[in-house]
């Protein structure tokens, strides 16, 4: 059993350098009840999140368009060493009674990746957590706050922090995204 740990441990470490694991499973927070889809497609810009590998970049964003056979295409993008970088990927709504749990995955032969709407109010910000469990022992998980625009107030981010902490989601690592100087880029 120790030998299949060690094994499983070694597999995921790559995966998650930037991020924290924590013991146990995920957290199954509460969700933005009576989502409404189309209301939050557009433009989200990203104001803070937790440390992740994947994004390295300033100036990131995600827009959310609903396709005709009901997925949605996700075309986030960043700017990484004064390159911009596109990255287009597939959503859907995996519960259809809780539409706020979104899956989205860049690639075909990845699986979807949990995309929660916690809260939002479709025209401001929005909170977002996903999470991994790696055999029940421990977890991985992303949290952002994000916004129409590129900037949030002071009292939109705390009020964001609570109700991650609310919802047993450690947000203490959350880092503030680099928003400024995009525009000669996009």
């Amino acid at each position: 059993m120790q030998s299949l740990l060690a094994l499983a441990f070694a597999f995921v470490l790559p995966l998650i350098r930037a991020q924290v694991p924590h013991w146990g499973p995920c957290p199954e927070p509460s969700v933005q009840p009576g989502f409404n889809l189309e209301k939050f497609m557009g433009r989200w810009f990203e104001i803070a999140k937790l440390p992740a590998q994947f994004e390295k970049g300033r100036c990131i964003e995600t827009n959310f368009t609903l396709t005709t056979d009901n997925s949605i295409r996700v075309v986030s993008s960043e700017i990484l060493k004064g390159e911009l970088r596109k990255i287009q990927g597939t959503g859907v709504v995996e519960d259809l009674k809780n539409p706020a749990k979104l899956g989205i995955s860049y690639s075909y032969v990845l699986p979807y990746s949990p995309y929660w709407i916690l809260s939002t109010d479709y025209v401001n910000s929005a909170l977002v957590y996903s999470c991994t469990d790696i055999l029940r022992l421990f977890h991985v998980d992303f949290a952002w706050i994000l916004g129409r625009t590129r900037t949030l107030p002071e009292s939109t981010l705390k009020r964001a922090r609570q109700i991650f902490a609310n919802n047993s989601i450690d947000v203490t690592r959350m880092i503030p995204s680099k928003q400024q100087g995009c525009d000669k880029y996009l």
